[in-house]
């Protein structure tokens, strides 16, 4: 089963991920995108355990899969090498206006984050066709 995870920076800094697709609840958090991952995929297993040992693990934790849907500010965590000039410049975004969206200091349109979600999209796929020789 493939569910959606959501990851967010919070006001305190940390960064949280959860599911709403799950009816059994599993939240966590962490100082990094990387950290709540692990956290998340950690207290999944826990529950797995757990709802094993009661009744069975519930049809909706079998076979789990996450697509991760990030808001800006843990997007740029994640992806902490990608240099925030540079991809300003490359998608046509003021430089400044990415580095608010980043630290979560400005509010993103829904307009402007599909904007960014296909510029980068589009290097990514810039990036699958390269071909290195040896």
């Amino acid at each position: 089963m493939k569910s959606i995870a959501i990851i967010e920076k919070g006001k305190d800094g940390s960064y949280g991920i959860y599911s709403n697709d799950l009816k059994s609840v599993v939240h966590a958090s962490g100082n990094t995108v990387l950290e709540a991952k692990y956290h998340f995929v950690e207290l999944l297993q826990e529950a797995q355990e757990i709802a094993d040992e009661l009744d069975g693990i519930p049809n909706e934790l079998t076979h789990i899969s996450f697509e991760y849907k990030y808001d800006m500010a843990s997007m740029f965590n994640f992806l902490n090498w990608l240099n925030i000039s540079k991809v300003a410049s490359r998608i046509g975004i003021n430089r400044t206006l990415l580095s608010a969206y980043k630290t979560g200091h400005a509010y993103i349109s829904e307009k402007q984050a599909q904007k960014i979600e296909k510029g980068l999209h589009a290097l990514a796929d810039e990036l699958k066709s390269i071909s290195v020789l040896v």
